[in-house]
């Protein structure tokens, strides 16, 4: 299923506006969430920068980031400390990992990207190791 105002090549929201590479490659409902808080918050804040953003924060509450696409998170929720803070807040964000998933799940997710030591690593440490896999693996499907 594609998302709203699909019309072939790169999946568009419904405003028209391309879904971001990663979004792309993710399932279709990353893309419809992405895609319907965009365009809500494009009514709200016309189109933009902090269109986009609202639609990250959106994302993250019910997907998070695994290698170069996004993927559905176990239960709902903020993501990490800055997105259940809000925009404003000093907390630093992670880029999409669940920093709020239990350490067995950062585990078999740092498992599946390769990273090695990652039996030593404490929870928060999993999290970074995560965050820094996550984008070499965007940067390579963008390449």
């Amino acid at each position: 299923m594609r998302p709203t105002g699909y019309t072939g090549g790169m999946p568009k929201t419904g405003t028209g506006q391309e879904l971001p590479s990663t979004i792309a490659r993710s399932d279709a409902k990353a893309q419809r969430t992405y895609a319907g808080a965009h365009d809500s918050a494009v009514e709200t804040y016309g189109e933009g920068e902090r269109a986009h953003r609202t639609a990250f924060s959106a994302l993250k509450h019910t997907h998070e980031k695994v290698g170069d696409h996004w993927e559905p998170k176990e239960g709902n929720g903020p993501s990490d400390d800055h997105a259940a803070q809000g925009r404003d807040a000093a907390a630093p964000t992670h880029g999409g990992v669940d920093a709020h998933a239990s350490k067995r799940h950062l585990y078999e997710v740092a498992k599946r990207l390769g990273i090695e030591g990652r039996s030593r690593m404490g929870k928060d440490e999993l999290v970074e190791a995560i965050d820094r896999a996550n984008r070499r693996a965007t940067a390579r499907a963008r390449s």
